[in-house]
């Protein structure tokens, strides 16, 4: 009989666990993961050329290469997702035309502002605004990615006692 409730109590428990992970799943807002994993399998595939420019300080280079690990490429917006689960509710969204736009003012979240702009369901552009800020760290990044043409990294970091620092990236799909 005990056995027969354990079963029973085991098997309510393994349930309800399933059914709370398929509640933490649901995206709320636009899947930034999703769609930068089927970027990365897509680029991965056609392999393009880019013309890439990094700038740091008063320097930059710049070099046209065939980017091999466009996972790490675009790291930086894949991990801009704002569809975490403490963040639910905190994003106002707006829809004008072809845009919508995400906006936050809570100050323990980085991703302050994301634009999407699509046609047809397909995506034309993507612009991620970041910030945060404290006692000792301050910095605000600018990311754009249009598919197929152009990304962009823009960043801004300064800690407290230390020079700023600045740095950009620019990535352009060669034909």
């Amino acid at each position: 009989m005990i056995k027969k409730l354990l079963m029973l109590m085991l098997f309510f428990y393994l349930v309800s666990c399933h059914k709370m992970e398929e509640k933490t799943s649901i995206k709320t807002y636009f899947d930034m993961e999703a769609y930068f994993a089927k970027q990365v399998d897509r680029l991965n595939g056609t392999q393009p050329t880019i013309a890439k420019k990094v700038s740091v300080k008063n320097g930059s280079e710049e070099k046209s290469l065939k980017i091999t690990d466009w996972k790490t490429e675009l790291s930086s917006f894949a991990n801009a997702d704002i569809n975490k689960a403490a963040w639910r509710g905190l994003f106002s969204k707006s829809t004008n035309k072809n845009t919508t736009t995400y906006i936050s003012s809570d100050k323990k979240i980085p991703i302050k502002k994301l634009i999407i702009v699509q046609e047809n369901n397909k995506v034309l552009a993507i612009k991620i605004y970041k910030s945060s800020d404290n006692y000792l760290y301050s910095s605000t990044d600018t990311l754009c990615y249009y598919p197929d043409s152009l990304y962009l990294i823009k960043s801004y970091q300064k800690i407290r006692l230390l020079k700023a620092k600045e740095y950009q990236v620019i990535g352009k799909f060669l034909k």
